[in-house]
């Protein structure tokens, strides 16, 4: 079912869409070798209310931090913890925040210092994928066109998705 939101309602979920946006940013330029995720996690926790937002993944389902810091294998839902980041880590990053009772949510993938070719290639694939996506996400399209221009972008550079998990959202409802 398609909800139609009015301005006001639209409004605040882009207002939780930006104080995603700005933590990302934060944690993008604090995430370096010698940091630990739970540190990151604080450092999330304090930036989203810093923007007047809460955040969205605390305590939802007894979910014990305001983000997903997951390390190099590690494909979703990693708990922050005391394991410092180090040279060559890739750490995937998702973050939800809610105002009012609107929740926006957004992820990114970094590399922590040098990375390997292939962490490199990884992170650039997917990159491209979400924007293939973008480009899908126009009048008249249906979602399952976004999604197989993903699926296409990221098997034709040798990669693969994840089909257990196809992410959070925004909107009245976390998932």
């Amino acid at each position: 079912m398609i909800v139609l939101r009015s301005d006001e309602e639209i409004g605040q979920i882009r207002k939780a869409g930006k104080i995603v946006a700005l933590t990302l940013a934060r944690l993008k330029k604090e995430a370096r070798a010698g940091i630990t995720t739970k540190e990151l996690d604080t450092i999330a926790e304090s930036e989203i209310a810093r923007h007047g937002g809460h955040p969205a993944f605390k305590n939802y389902k007894g979910y014990p931090a305001t983000i997903c810091a997951s390390i190099n294998e590690g494909v979703v839902h990693g708990i922050p913890s005391a394991r410092r980041l180090k040279e060559g880590d890739i750490l995937s990053i998702d973050v939800g925040a809610r105002i009012g009772k609107f929740f926006a949510d957004a992820a990114m993938t970094v590399g922590i210092g040098r990375i390997s070719d292939g962490a490199a290639r990884l992170i650039r694939a997917t990159e491209e994928a979400l924007f293939k996506g973008i480009e899908k996400a126009t009048q008249g399209m249906r979602l399952s066109d976004v999604s197989a221009a993903i699926q296409t972008h990221v098997e034709s550079n040798g990669f693969s998705v994840v089909r257990a998990f196809v992410g959070h959202g925004i909107g009245e409802k976390i998932h």
